[in-house]
Protein backbone atom coordinates (compact mmCIF):
# COMPACT_ATOMS: atom_id res chain seq x y z
CA UNK A 1 0.00 0.00 0.00
CA UNK A 2 1.11 3.43 -0.97
CA UNK A 3 2.01 5.85 2.60
CA UNK A 4 3.32 8.76 0.80
CA UNK A 5 1.35 11.33 1.73
CA UNK A 6 0.39 14.13 -1.29
CA UNK A 7 1.15 17.53 -0.44
CA UNK A 8 -1.36 19.99 -1.59
CA UNK A 9 -0.04 22.85 -3.15
CA UNK A 10 -0.43 26.21 -0.95
CA UNK A 11 -3.57 28.38 -1.73
CA UNK A 12 -2.49 31.64 -4.02
CA UNK A 13 -3.19 34.72 -1.86
CA UNK A 14 -5.15 37.39 -3.77
CA UNK A 15 -2.42 39.22 -3.79
CA UNK A 16 -0.81 37.05 -5.87
CA UNK A 17 -3.48 36.33 -8.32
CA UNK A 18 -4.22 39.99 -8.92
CA UNK A 19 -0.77 40.11 -10.02
CA UNK A 20 -1.03 36.89 -11.49
CA UNK A 21 2.57 36.09 -9.72
CA UNK A 22 2.04 31.61 -10.02
CA UNK A 23 0.84 32.37 -13.88
CA UNK A 24 3.23 33.84 -15.02
CA UNK A 25 6.18 31.70 -13.38
CA UNK A 26 7.48 33.67 -11.00
CA UNK A 27 7.51 35.04 -7.28
CA UNK A 28 7.14 38.04 -5.08
CA UNK A 29 11.19 38.05 -4.03
CA UNK A 30 12.06 37.82 -8.07
CA UNK A 31 9.30 40.91 -8.74
CA UNK A 32 11.06 42.72 -6.14
CA UNK A 33 14.12 42.56 -6.87
CA UNK A 34 13.50 43.50 -10.73
CA UNK A 35 11.47 46.53 -9.82
CA UNK A 36 14.91 48.01 -8.08
CA UNK A 37 16.70 46.54 -11.28
CA UNK A 38 14.25 48.41 -13.39
CA UNK A 39 14.31 51.77 -10.48
CA UNK A 40 18.22 51.72 -10.74
CA UNK A 41 18.66 51.37 -14.48
CA UNK A 42 16.43 54.53 -15.32
CA UNK A 43 16.77 56.44 -11.93
CA UNK A 44 18.99 58.79 -14.63
CA UNK A 45 15.83 60.07 -16.09
CA UNK A 46 14.74 62.09 -12.82
CA UNK A 47 17.92 64.72 -13.25
CA UNK A 48 18.39 64.28 -17.06
CA UNK A 49 14.99 64.80 -18.12
CA UNK A 50 15.11 68.72 -17.18
CA UNK A 51 18.09 69.09 -17.93
CA UNK A 52 17.48 67.91 -21.73
CA UNK A 53 13.99 70.02 -21.71
CA UNK A 54 15.69 73.44 -20.44
CA UNK A 55 18.72 72.48 -22.79
CA UNK A 56 21.49 72.95 -20.07
CA UNK A 57 20.17 77.10 -19.84
CA UNK A 58 20.15 78.03 -16.27
CA UNK A 59 18.64 81.18 -14.65
CA UNK A 60 15.88 83.02 -14.26
CA UNK A 61 12.49 81.46 -15.78
CA UNK A 62 15.12 78.49 -17.03
CA UNK A 63 15.64 77.81 -13.38
CA UNK A 64 11.55 77.86 -12.36
CA UNK A 65 11.16 75.71 -15.61
CA UNK A 66 14.18 72.96 -15.08
CA UNK A 67 12.25 72.80 -11.00
CA UNK A 68 8.47 72.29 -12.50
CA UNK A 69 9.91 69.47 -14.84
CA UNK A 70 11.71 68.03 -12.22
CA UNK A 71 8.76 67.57 -10.29
CA UNK A 72 6.43 66.60 -13.22
CA UNK A 73 8.95 64.25 -14.29
CA UNK A 74 9.26 62.08 -11.30
CA UNK A 75 5.25 62.52 -10.61
CA UNK A 76 4.66 61.10 -14.18
CA UNK A 77 6.96 58.09 -13.90
CA UNK A 78 4.78 57.41 -10.73
CA UNK A 79 1.29 57.28 -12.60
CA UNK A 80 2.75 55.66 -16.02
CA UNK A 81 4.46 52.85 -14.05
CA UNK A 82 1.61 52.52 -11.57
CA UNK A 83 -0.96 51.98 -14.54
CA UNK A 84 1.25 49.35 -15.54
CA UNK A 85 1.68 47.73 -12.71
CA UNK A 86 -2.23 47.96 -11.97
CA UNK A 87 -4.22 48.17 -15.12
CA UNK A 88 -1.71 46.13 -17.64
CA UNK A 89 0.10 43.82 -14.92
CA UNK A 90 3.01 43.80 -16.86
CA UNK A 91 6.63 44.55 -15.62
CA UNK A 92 7.16 47.59 -17.54
CA UNK A 93 8.02 51.14 -16.65
CA UNK A 94 7.07 54.69 -18.04
CA UNK A 95 9.07 57.95 -17.76
CA UNK A 96 10.08 61.08 -20.29
CA UNK A 97 11.59 59.80 -23.49
CA UNK A 98 15.29 60.84 -23.68
CA UNK A 99 15.42 62.03 -27.57
CA UNK A 100 11.58 63.52 -27.52
CA UNK A 101 13.01 65.88 -24.09
CA UNK A 102 15.63 66.74 -26.60
CA UNK A 103 13.11 67.74 -29.12
CA UNK A 104 10.75 69.28 -26.57
CA UNK A 105 14.00 71.84 -25.95
CA UNK A 106 14.90 72.55 -29.68
CA UNK A 107 11.01 73.23 -30.76
CA UNK A 108 9.61 75.08 -27.82
CA UNK A 109 13.07 76.30 -25.24
CA UNK A 110 15.33 77.37 -27.84
CA UNK A 111 13.30 79.63 -29.82
CA UNK A 112 13.16 81.54 -26.60
CA UNK A 113 16.57 81.12 -26.31
CA UNK A 114 17.67 82.82 -29.04
CA UNK A 115 15.06 85.27 -29.49
CA UNK A 116 15.17 86.47 -25.81
CA UNK A 117 11.43 86.09 -25.30
CA UNK A 118 9.42 84.65 -22.49
CA UNK A 119 10.81 80.50 -22.07
CA UNK A 120 7.84 79.80 -20.14
CA UNK A 121 5.69 80.71 -22.70
CA UNK A 122 7.32 78.36 -24.85
CA UNK A 123 7.07 75.64 -22.26
CA UNK A 124 3.38 76.52 -21.92
CA UNK A 125 3.13 76.11 -25.69
CA UNK A 126 5.11 72.72 -25.85
CA UNK A 127 3.11 71.46 -23.30
CA UNK A 128 -0.17 71.96 -24.83
CA UNK A 129 1.31 70.37 -28.12
CA UNK A 130 2.37 67.18 -26.00
CA UNK A 131 -1.19 67.42 -24.22
CA UNK A 132 -2.98 67.12 -28.04
CA UNK A 133 -0.17 64.25 -28.88
CA UNK A 134 -1.71 62.19 -25.85
CA UNK A 135 -5.15 62.79 -27.13
CA UNK A 136 -4.92 61.35 -30.33
CA UNK A 137 -2.48 58.26 -28.49
CA UNK A 138 -5.70 57.51 -26.35
CA UNK A 139 -8.14 57.94 -29.36
CA UNK A 140 -5.93 55.75 -31.33
CA UNK A 141 -5.89 53.09 -28.58
CA UNK A 142 -9.68 52.86 -27.53
CA UNK A 143 -10.48 52.50 -31.16
CA UNK A 144 -8.11 49.69 -31.53
CA UNK A 145 -6.42 51.48 -34.03
CA UNK A 146 -2.56 51.61 -32.48
CA UNK A 147 -2.85 47.83 -31.66
CA UNK A 148 -3.48 46.96 -35.27
CA UNK A 149 -0.58 49.15 -36.74
CA UNK A 150 1.62 47.24 -34.20
CA UNK A 151 0.37 43.81 -34.79
CA UNK A 152 0.13 44.75 -38.92
CA UNK A 153 4.02 45.16 -39.15
CA UNK A 154 6.21 43.07 -40.70
CA UNK A 155 7.21 39.50 -39.12
CA UNK A 156 11.07 40.42 -40.21
CA UNK A 157 10.51 43.75 -38.45
CA UNK A 158 8.98 42.20 -35.67
CA UNK A 159 12.30 40.02 -34.56
CA UNK A 160 14.40 42.78 -35.90
CA UNK A 161 13.07 45.67 -33.39
CA UNK A 162 13.55 43.45 -30.29
CA UNK A 163 17.63 42.94 -31.21
CA UNK A 164 17.56 46.93 -32.70
CA UNK A 165 16.42 47.91 -29.01
CA UNK A 166 19.26 45.13 -27.77
CA UNK A 167 21.79 47.41 -29.63
CA UNK A 168 20.25 50.42 -28.83
CA UNK A 169 20.22 50.12 -25.43
CA UNK A 170 24.06 48.44 -25.14
CA UNK A 171 25.01 51.61 -26.92
CA UNK A 172 23.37 53.69 -24.02
CA UNK A 173 25.45 51.87 -21.44
CA UNK A 174 28.63 51.73 -23.02
CA UNK A 175 28.43 55.45 -23.49
CA UNK A 176 26.53 56.04 -19.82
CA UNK A 177 29.99 54.36 -18.34
CA UNK A 178 32.55 55.90 -20.67
CA UNK A 179 33.85 53.20 -22.30
CA UNK A 180 33.02 54.77 -25.99
CA UNK A 181 33.51 58.16 -26.53
CA UNK A 182 33.05 60.72 -28.74
CA UNK A 183 36.06 61.17 -31.49
CA UNK A 184 35.89 63.97 -34.00
CA UNK A 185 37.82 61.72 -36.89
CA UNK A 186 35.96 58.48 -36.16
CA UNK A 187 32.59 59.56 -34.33
CA UNK A 188 33.22 57.06 -31.62
CA UNK A 189 36.10 55.23 -29.79
CA UNK A 190 37.21 53.00 -27.23
CA UNK A 191 37.90 55.28 -23.77
CA UNK A 192 41.44 56.31 -23.58
CA UNK A 193 42.84 55.16 -20.84
CA UNK A 194 46.35 56.39 -21.33
CA UNK A 195 45.34 60.30 -21.42
CA UNK A 196 43.05 59.79 -18.65
CA UNK A 197 45.95 58.20 -16.09
CA UNK A 198 48.34 60.93 -17.17
CA UNK A 199 45.98 63.81 -16.70
CA UNK A 200 45.76 62.88 -12.62
CA UNK A 201 48.36 64.72 -10.98
CA UNK A 202 48.53 62.02 -8.19
CA UNK A 203 47.36 57.91 -7.91
CA UNK A 204 44.25 58.71 -6.65
CA UNK A 205 43.05 61.57 -9.26
CA UNK A 206 44.30 59.39 -11.52
CA UNK A 207 42.12 56.31 -10.26
CA UNK A 208 39.66 58.29 -10.11
CA UNK A 209 39.58 59.08 -13.78
CA UNK A 210 39.37 55.26 -14.75
CA UNK A 211 37.45 53.63 -12.02
CA UNK A 212 33.87 54.35 -13.61
CA UNK A 213 34.87 53.07 -17.10
CA UNK A 214 37.05 49.54 -15.17
CA UNK A 215 33.57 49.02 -12.48
CA UNK A 216 31.29 49.29 -15.52
CA UNK A 217 33.42 46.40 -17.29
CA UNK A 218 33.95 44.54 -14.44
CA UNK A 219 29.88 44.45 -13.53
CA UNK A 220 29.35 43.20 -16.81
CA UNK A 221 31.77 40.03 -16.07
CA UNK A 222 30.40 39.75 -13.01
CA UNK A 223 26.89 39.81 -14.38
CA UNK A 224 28.14 36.85 -17.01
CA UNK A 225 29.87 34.92 -14.54
CA UNK A 226 26.91 34.62 -12.14
CA UNK A 227 24.60 34.03 -14.78
CA UNK A 228 26.67 31.12 -15.98
CA UNK A 229 26.79 29.92 -12.27
CA UNK A 230 22.98 30.35 -11.98
CA UNK A 231 22.58 32.84 -9.60
CA UNK A 232 19.23 34.31 -9.15
CA UNK A 233 19.24 38.19 -9.13
CA UNK A 234 22.61 38.65 -10.94
CA UNK A 235 21.91 41.79 -11.95
CA UNK A 236 20.98 43.94 -8.55
CA UNK A 237 23.62 41.52 -7.03
CA UNK A 238 26.22 43.12 -9.27
CA UNK A 239 24.32 46.74 -8.92
CA UNK A 240 25.07 46.51 -5.16
CA UNK A 241 28.31 45.25 -5.14
CA UNK A 242 29.76 47.76 -7.84
CA UNK A 243 28.14 50.41 -5.88
CA UNK A 244 29.95 49.68 -2.71
CA UNK A 245 33.16 48.92 -4.21
CA UNK A 246 33.29 51.85 -6.24
CA UNK A 247 32.56 54.31 -3.24
CA UNK A 248 35.22 52.51 -0.99
CA UNK A 249 37.74 52.18 -3.98
CA UNK A 250 37.59 56.03 -4.96
CA UNK A 251 37.33 57.14 -0.71
CA UNK A 252 33.88 59.20 -1.97
CA UNK A 253 30.63 59.31 -0.52
CA UNK A 254 27.32 60.39 -2.41
CA UNK A 255 26.39 63.96 -2.09
CA UNK A 256 23.05 64.66 -1.01
CA UNK A 257 21.40 68.07 -1.42
CA UNK A 258 18.05 68.84 0.06
CA UNK A 259 17.59 72.46 -0.21
CA UNK A 260 16.09 72.62 -3.17
CA UNK A 261 13.13 70.42 -2.44
CA UNK A 262 10.89 72.68 -1.74
CA UNK A 263 11.53 75.34 -4.24
CA UNK A 264 11.28 73.13 -6.92
CA UNK A 265 7.42 72.24 -5.52
CA UNK A 266 6.35 76.12 -5.77
CA UNK A 267 7.95 76.28 -9.51
CA UNK A 268 5.92 72.68 -9.87
CA UNK A 269 2.35 74.54 -8.59
CA UNK A 270 3.05 78.34 -10.08
CA UNK A 271 3.92 77.32 -14.15
CA UNK A 272 4.09 73.39 -14.18
CA UNK A 273 0.79 71.84 -13.69
CA UNK A 274 -1.88 72.77 -15.67
CA UNK A 275 0.30 74.80 -17.62
CA UNK A 276 -0.68 73.18 -20.63
CA UNK A 277 -3.64 74.66 -20.98
CA UNK A 278 -1.88 77.93 -20.75
CA UNK A 279 0.13 77.10 -23.83
CA UNK A 280 -3.09 77.27 -26.59
CA UNK A 281 -1.31 80.89 -28.15
CA UNK A 282 0.76 78.41 -30.38
CA UNK A 283 -2.41 78.19 -32.47
CA UNK A 284 -2.05 82.01 -32.36
CA UNK A 285 -0.54 83.66 -35.59
CA UNK A 286 -2.16 82.41 -39.16
CA UNK A 287 -2.41 79.62 -41.40
CA UNK A 288 1.66 79.07 -41.17
CA UNK A 289 1.39 79.31 -37.17
CA UNK A 290 -1.76 76.56 -36.91
CA UNK A 291 0.41 73.50 -39.77
CA UNK A 292 3.63 74.07 -37.54
CA UNK A 293 1.59 73.27 -34.72
CA UNK A 294 -0.56 70.58 -36.49
CA UNK A 295 3.11 69.29 -37.92
CA UNK A 296 4.57 69.04 -34.79
CA UNK A 297 1.36 67.03 -32.59
CA UNK A 298 1.81 64.33 -35.74
CA UNK A 299 5.70 64.54 -35.35
CA UNK A 300 5.20 63.55 -31.91
CA UNK A 301 2.79 61.51 -32.37
CA UNK A 302 4.63 59.19 -34.84
CA UNK A 303 7.81 59.27 -32.88
CA UNK A 304 6.39 57.91 -29.42
CA UNK A 305 3.74 55.52 -30.70
CA UNK A 306 6.68 53.58 -32.68
CA UNK A 307 9.31 54.27 -29.45
CA UNK A 308 6.42 52.75 -27.37
CA UNK A 309 5.40 49.54 -30.16
CA UNK A 310 9.52 48.67 -30.02
CA UNK A 311 10.26 48.73 -26.35
CA UNK A 312 6.64 46.97 -26.16
CA UNK A 313 8.23 44.24 -28.51
CA UNK A 314 11.34 43.98 -27.19
CA UNK A 315 10.72 43.50 -23.70
CA UNK A 316 8.12 41.17 -24.36
CA UNK A 317 10.07 39.15 -26.35
CA UNK A 318 13.13 39.04 -23.81
CA UNK A 319 9.94 38.09 -21.28
CA UNK A 320 8.83 35.32 -23.49
CA UNK A 321 5.27 37.11 -22.75
CA UNK A 322 4.02 36.62 -27.05
CA UNK A 323 1.32 34.87 -28.05
CA UNK A 324 0.95 32.84 -30.79
CA UNK A 325 1.21 35.58 -33.30
CA UNK A 326 4.27 36.81 -31.96
CA UNK A 327 2.67 39.64 -30.61
CA UNK A 328 3.27 41.05 -26.65
CA UNK A 329 -0.03 39.85 -24.57
CA UNK A 330 -1.90 42.69 -23.61
CA UNK A 331 -0.76 45.40 -26.09
CA UNK A 332 -4.40 46.88 -26.28
CA UNK A 333 -3.99 47.67 -22.20
CA UNK A 334 -0.22 48.69 -22.56
CA UNK A 335 -0.83 51.06 -24.59
CA UNK A 336 -3.85 52.75 -23.23
CA UNK A 337 -1.10 53.26 -20.27
CA UNK A 338 1.48 54.75 -22.36
CA UNK A 339 -1.76 57.21 -23.82
CA UNK A 340 -2.67 58.45 -19.94
CA UNK A 341 0.76 58.61 -18.90
CA UNK A 342 1.17 61.04 -21.88
CA UNK A 343 -1.95 62.85 -21.24
CA UNK A 344 -1.10 63.36 -17.60
CA UNK A 345 2.37 64.38 -18.01
CA UNK A 346 1.34 67.21 -20.70
CA UNK A 347 -0.72 68.39 -17.69
CA UNK A 348 1.37 67.73 -14.81
CA UNK A 349 4.27 69.80 -16.68
CA UNK A 350 6.81 67.63 -18.69
CA UNK A 351 7.69 66.22 -22.30
CA UNK A 352 6.14 63.23 -23.18
CA UNK A 353 5.68 59.91 -21.06
CA UNK A 354 6.80 56.67 -23.24
CA UNK A 355 7.28 53.21 -22.02
CA UNK A 356 11.13 53.00 -21.20
CA UNK A 357 13.69 50.76 -22.96
CA UNK A 358 15.18 50.41 -19.60
CA UNK A 359 12.50 48.05 -18.34
CA UNK A 360 13.97 45.05 -20.32
CA UNK A 361 17.09 45.03 -17.45
CA UNK A 362 14.22 44.34 -14.75
CA UNK A 363 12.56 40.98 -17.35
CA UNK A 364 16.46 40.57 -17.58
CA UNK A 365 16.11 39.91 -13.63
CA UNK A 366 12.77 37.58 -13.88
CA UNK A 367 10.37 40.45 -13.66
CA UNK A 368 6.82 38.81 -15.57
CA UNK A 369 3.92 40.96 -14.05
CA UNK A 370 2.68 44.34 -12.44
CA UNK A 371 3.95 43.58 -9.03
CA UNK A 372 7.94 44.32 -10.68
CA UNK A 373 6.22 47.80 -12.16
CA UNK A 374 4.32 48.41 -8.19
CA UNK A 375 8.03 48.66 -6.80
CA UNK A 376 9.21 50.64 -9.14
CA UNK A 377 6.88 53.50 -9.13
CA UNK A 378 7.32 53.19 -5.38
CA UNK A 379 10.95 54.16 -5.69
CA UNK A 380 10.07 57.25 -7.95
CA UNK A 381 7.26 58.49 -5.26
CA UNK A 382 10.72 58.38 -2.89
CA UNK A 383 12.41 60.00 -5.10
CA UNK A 384 10.14 62.53 -5.19
CA UNK A 385 10.71 63.41 -1.55
CA UNK A 386 14.59 62.58 -1.20
CA UNK A 387 15.68 63.24 -4.83
CA UNK A 388 19.05 62.39 -3.82
CA UNK A 389 18.37 59.20 -3.82
CA UNK A 390 18.21 58.29 -7.24
CA UNK A 391 21.94 59.56 -7.07
CA UNK A 392 23.66 57.30 -5.00
CA UNK A 393 23.94 54.42 -7.46
CA UNK A 394 26.89 55.59 -9.49
CA UNK A 395 25.92 55.18 -13.69
CA UNK A 396 29.01 52.25 -14.23
CA UNK A 397 26.98 49.83 -11.40
CA UNK A 398 23.80 50.38 -13.54
CA UNK A 399 25.40 50.48 -17.04
CA UNK A 400 26.26 46.70 -17.17
CA UNK A 401 22.59 45.84 -16.61
CA UNK A 402 21.71 47.47 -19.81
CA UNK A 403 24.27 45.97 -21.89
CA UNK A 404 23.41 42.50 -20.67
CA UNK A 405 20.13 43.33 -21.24
CA UNK A 406 21.76 43.95 -24.86
CA UNK A 407 23.49 40.56 -25.10
CA UNK A 408 20.19 38.91 -24.34
CA UNK A 409 17.88 40.86 -27.06
CA UNK A 410 20.31 40.12 -29.68
CA UNK A 411 19.49 36.36 -29.85
CA UNK A 412 16.13 37.39 -31.44
CA UNK A 413 18.03 38.60 -34.45
CA UNK A 414 18.49 34.45 -35.29
CA UNK A 415 14.80 34.07 -36.39
CA UNK A 416 15.03 36.27 -39.32
CA UNK A 417 15.01 34.36 -42.74
CA UNK A 418 18.72 36.09 -43.65
CA UNK A 419 18.17 33.35 -46.94
CA UNK A 420 15.50 35.77 -48.13
CA UNK A 421 17.07 39.40 -48.66
CA UNK A 422 13.32 40.85 -49.17
CA UNK A 423 13.44 40.20 -45.40
CA UNK A 424 17.02 40.36 -44.47
CA UNK A 425 17.24 44.21 -45.61
CA UNK A 426 14.77 46.10 -44.16
CA UNK A 427 15.83 43.94 -40.46
CA UNK A 428 19.29 44.84 -40.76
CA UNK A 429 18.46 48.10 -41.30
CA UNK A 430 15.90 48.86 -38.31
CA UNK A 431 18.61 46.85 -36.14
CA UNK A 432 21.71 48.95 -36.95
CA UNK A 433 19.90 52.30 -37.69
CA UNK A 434 18.51 52.23 -33.64
CA UNK A 435 21.80 52.45 -32.43
CA UNK A 436 23.45 54.64 -35.31
CA UNK A 437 20.96 57.39 -34.78
CA UNK A 438 19.92 57.14 -31.37
CA UNK A 439 16.21 56.60 -31.88
CA UNK A 440 13.59 53.27 -31.61
CA UNK A 441 11.59 55.09 -33.92
CA UNK A 442 13.91 56.21 -36.72
CA UNK A 443 15.09 52.55 -37.37
CA UNK A 444 11.64 51.06 -37.59
CA UNK A 445 10.99 53.98 -39.84
CA UNK A 446 13.94 53.34 -42.09
CA UNK A 447 12.90 49.38 -41.71
CA UNK A 448 9.25 50.08 -42.92
CA UNK A 449 10.53 52.36 -46.02
CA UNK A 450 12.85 49.15 -47.02
CA UNK A 451 10.50 47.34 -46.98
CA UNK A 452 7.93 48.76 -48.75
CA UNK A 453 10.09 50.02 -50.89
CA UNK A 454 11.30 45.95 -51.78
CA UNK A 455 8.09 44.68 -51.86
CA UNK A 456 7.12 47.03 -54.29
CA UNK A 457 10.17 46.87 -56.44
CA UNK A 458 9.81 42.15 -56.71
CA UNK A 459 6.38 42.15 -57.33
CA UNK A 460 5.64 40.99 -53.49
CA UNK A 461 3.72 43.63 -52.53
CA UNK A 462 -0.01 42.54 -50.70
CA UNK A 463 -2.71 43.75 -49.38
CA UNK A 464 -1.58 43.21 -45.78
CA UNK A 465 1.47 45.19 -46.50
CA UNK A 466 -0.44 48.72 -46.71
CA UNK A 467 -0.40 49.51 -43.12
CA UNK A 468 3.72 49.69 -43.50
CA UNK A 469 3.65 51.51 -46.22
CA UNK A 470 1.21 54.10 -44.22
CA UNK A 471 4.23 54.02 -41.83
CA UNK A 472 6.90 54.39 -44.45
CA UNK A 473 4.95 57.51 -46.27
CA UNK A 474 4.31 59.04 -42.65
CA UNK A 475 8.07 58.79 -41.90
CA UNK A 476 9.52 60.22 -45.20
CA UNK A 477 7.29 63.30 -44.42
CA UNK A 478 8.33 63.66 -41.07
CA UNK A 479 12.05 63.37 -42.43
CA UNK A 480 12.04 66.02 -44.87
CA UNK A 481 9.38 68.40 -43.04
CA UNK A 482 10.73 68.17 -39.19
CA UNK A 483 14.04 68.56 -37.99
CA UNK A 484 15.37 66.50 -34.82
Amino acid sequence: MDNEVQVQAKPESKFSKFFKIRERGSNVKTEIIAGLTTFFAMAYIVVTNPNQVVGFTFGGAYDKIWNAVYVASILVAVVGTLLYALYAKLPFAQACGMGLNSFFFVSFILPAVLSGSDPIEGYRQGLCVILLSGVVFLILSVTGLRQYIAKALPDCLKKAIPAGIGLFIAFIGFKNAGIIEANQYTFVQLFDFHSRINAGPDFMTAWRNIAPVVFALLGLFLIAVLEKKKVKGSVIISIGAITVVYYLSTWQLPAFDLGMIGQSFKDFGEIGIIGAFKGFGIFAGGVTAVINAIVLVITFTLVDMFDTIGTLYGTASQADMLDENGDPIDVDKAMACDSIATCAGAVLGTSTCTTFVESASGVAAGGRTGLASLVTSACFFICLFLSPLAAIVPTCATAPALIYVGVLMLKNFAKVDMSDIAQAVPAFLALIMMPLTYSISNGIAVGAIAYTLITLATGKYTKKDIVVTIIAVLFTLRFFLVTM
